[in-house]
């Protein structure tokens, strides 16, 4: 398959043990788990910004594969890399592997972070906490992993590192939230309702007496009508939403069963049929079809 191979990151590990470039199989499991880190943060950093669609785009896991071709001197330094697949010819820009490079820039920023003794970044998913503090549990008191990516000064890893970074996993953070669930329960007299979104989901909402038609529209009407919650919650270190802290906005939504959330884009669609047809078909199309479409179709004079 024709495409090129673009590094990503470069993962200089330090110390003794990575003497004469060397990575031992213990070693080779922190690259494993640095694969793992930055897959899962690009999943979380595109489901964040496409809500409305459930499932990944097509291959996108794919993309996320970073592969280990050489070992380089410098103690053991391993460039890490994706291949990038050639695109058609309509396209004039080289395709560059963008959800693999921002998964990988916010995780060189919580690093950084850490080593300067900063906040964590503020779009970093804590819920992914879990997984970054599994990043170096093979390092000695000594070693260290040095992280490069481009235009940036080296973020490290260290097991002091590890440690700060284990604080925030058991302290609950405060973050904003949006959540559409079922209201099930109501104490109009307290101002406040039981919202459920998912099995293991259920936390309790306030509400003023101006919101009180809407809440218990919502209950008396729960199976067709979900209530939407914008505001702030309390998270706990994994991430998951212990109550909702205040309330911006309350919304009606009515559950639509005609939509399929999990049903794949038709951009995506075209473009596994537009791979189908062989390129030799594809040349056979007349170069000024774009302008003279009615004409290819219709027989209307060209332009």
């Amino acid at each position: 398959m024709a495409g090129k191979w673009k590094e990503v990151v470069r993962l200089t590990f330090k110390g003794e043990r990575f003497r004469d470039h060397a990575l031992d199989l213990l070693a080779l499991s922190e690259l494993s788990q640095f694969q793992k880190m930055v897959a899962e943060t690009a999943k979380t950093l595109w489901r964040t910004a496409n809500p409305d669609r459930e499932r990944l785009p097509h291959h996108f896991e794919e993309r996320m594969r970073l592969c280990l071709r050489r070992i380089e001197d410098g103690s053991a330094t391993a460039p890490l890399e994706v291949f990038m697949e050639e695109q058609d010819q309509t396209s004039f820009l080289e395709p560059e592997p963008f959800e693999i490079n921002e998964a990988v820039n916010l995780a060189h920023e919580v690093f950084e972070a850490i080593g300067s003794d900063a906040e964590l970044p503020e779009k970093f998913p804590r819920a992914l906490l879990p997984e970054y503090t599994k990043w170096g549990q093979t390092l000695a008191d000594d070693e260290s992993v040095e992280m490069q990516v481009a235009e940036k000064k080296p973020a490290y890893l260290t097991l002091a590192h590890r440690q700060k970074l284990e604080t925030f996993f058991e302290t609950p953070y405060e973050d904003h939230v949006e959540i559409t669930g079922e209201v099930f329960e109501t104490d109009v007299k307290k101002g406040r309702f039981q919202l459920s979104s998912g099995e293991d989901t259920i936390v309790t909402v306030v509400f003023t007496p101006e919101q009180e038609d809407q809440v218990t529209t919502a209950l008396k009407e729960h199976r067709t009508i979900q209530m939407f919650v914008k505001g702030s919650g309390e998270f706990s270190a994994q991430g998951k939403l212990l109550r909702i802290l205040r309330v911006d906005e309350l919304r009606l939504t009515k559950d639509e069963e005609t939509y399929d959330r999990t049903a794949r884009p038709i951009e995506e669609v075209l473009s596994d049929l537009a791979k189908e047809i062989p390129q030799e078909e594809w040349d056979k199309l007349p170069n000024d079809l774009n302008d003279n479409l009615d004409h290819y179709l219709y027989g209307v004079p060209k332009k």
